[in-house]
């Protein structure tokens, strides 16, 4: 069982930055092979898939809107994977999901079929 745990979200004034991060409990992400991602969710909105990143940080992928803004990165011996978040717009505005699991690949993440969600951290940008 592997639990994820997002922590970095807040209030913010449009074209700010924030760090968003995400760890694994139960298991880390040091031992156990997963693609990580994050995905959002706005009020009255669907989630949506904002980025990926394999196991070795070797590959990314991301939802074209948000190439260039946002930067997915991942420190496995420090047991995280992160979000940096650049010139935040007040569409940002959402909860932030982390989601991956075991021998999960990209495609895996991108598509929300992988095995763990965490609890979500509020991000809310100001204009």
């Amino acid at each position: 069982q592997v639990q994820l745990v997002e922590s970095g979200g807040g209030l913010v004034q449009a074209g700010e930055s924030l760090r968003l991060s995400c760890a694994a409990s139960g298991r880390t992400f040091s031992d156990t092979p997963m693609a990580v991602g994050w995905f959002r969710q706005a009020p009255g909105r669907e989630r949506e898939f904002v980025a990926a990143i394999n196991w070795s940080g070797t590959s990314t992928y991301y939802t074209d809107s948000m190439k260039g803004r946002f930067t997915i990165s991942r420190d496995n011996a420090k047991n995280a994977v992160y979000l940096q978040m650049n010139s935040l717009k007040p569409e940002d505005t959402a909860v932030y999901y982390c989601h991956g699991g075991p021998l999960s690949t990209l495609a895996d993440v991108a598509s929300g079929t992988s095995s763990y969600w965490g609890q979500g951290t509020q991000v809310t940008v100001s204009s």
